[in-house]
């Protein structure tokens, strides 16, 4: 497949890019850790089949310090040892939260509680707006077929303006 649109040489596109990368900012700078903000948009960018943000989200947390181990157990995570109690809630409500269709109440109330047992409000705050922002941005790299495997971790250090 090849690409079917240049999201940065359209004006529109180009602009809510810059918007996109200042509201991801926001969720970087953020008090939820990192290794958690790696985690959960992998996860969530495995379900969707975005290979762009599969390969963002590998090379991202890789160069943050994630291990290898870990990084190829997410899509198997509740079968696995390696994720802390809190990572686990935080992938349940990744998880939760981009297969709204499979669920008729979204998010469990179980969920839920277990990501409050782990996480402030803050942090809370920024788990539900970046599955939000990963499944959107897993929506924009899909439908253009933006394709995985040439990004190059920090490549978009300096989109936030």
């Amino acid at each position: 497949m090849e690409p079917r649109f240049d999201l940065s040489g359209n004006g529109i596109a180009a602009a809510f890019a810059q918007r996109f990368a200042n509201t991801a900012l926001v969720i970087h700078r953020s008090p939820l850790p990192r290794s958690a903000q790696e985690l959960v948009s992998l996860r969530v960018s495995q379900i969707n089949g975005c290979g762009w943000c599969v390969d963002l989200h590998t090379k991202e947390a890789a160069a943050a310090g994630e291990t290898a181990v870990r990084l190829s157990l997410v899509a198997a995570w509740r079968e696995t040892t390696v994720f802390t109690d809190a990572e686990r809630a935080a992938l349940a409500l990744a998880e939760e939260g981009t297969r709204l269709a499979d669920a008729h109440d979204g998010v469990s109330d179980e969920t839920w509680a277990r990501v409050r047992e782990h996480y402030g409000d803050d942090e809370v705050a920024a788990l539900v707006c970046l599955v939000a922002l990963v499944n959107a941005a897993n929506r924009l790299a899909v439908i253009v077929h933006q394709r995985g495997g040439s990004y190059e971790a920090g490549m978009f250090a300096g989109a936030a303006g």
